[in-house]
């Protein structure tokens, strides 16, 4: 794994441990703006920091309503590199609060290097395809 490799990976995770916690910081200092995603045949852009904090509070209205606990991190694995940029494919499984999973489901992530800072730039997803 590449050093640029290996930071992507270390951003997933760490931006994992924020969402878990449902730390909105800990998710706007790994991502980079404007942020797209991809899910559902739509795309969606987050353009700054305020409109992750908002996704996040109506983000963890969702998340309970469905009985998520946690996420776990099930693979990662760096697919390409380049300078400043790497896609990583990921593996994700929802969890309730006893460890049971309800819902695993596959995303290809780009993490880029803005000026020096590593942030998620692109995710598309494939929740809620199963």
């Amino acid at each position: 794994m590449t050093p640029d490799e290996a930071t992507a990976v270390a951003t997933i995770e760490h931006w994992l441990e924020g969402f878990n916690a449902r730390d909105a910081e800990v998710q706007v200092d790994t991502f980079n703006f404007p942020h797209v995603r991809l899910a559902g045949g739509r795309f969606q852009t987050i353009e700054d920091g305020d409109a992750m904090r908002r996704q996040n509070e109506t983000g963890t209205e969702r998340l309970k309503a469905e009985g998520w606990g946690y996420t776990t991190l099930e693979a990662i694995e760096p697919v390409q590199s380049g300078p400043g940029k790497v896609h990583v494919v990921v593996h994700y499984a929802r969890r309730r609060e006893d460890g049971t999973v309800y819902n695993e489901f596959d995303s290809l992530w780009i993490v880029t290097d803005q000026g020096g800072h590593w942030g998620v730039q692109f995710r598309s997803s494939y929740l809620g395809a199963q």
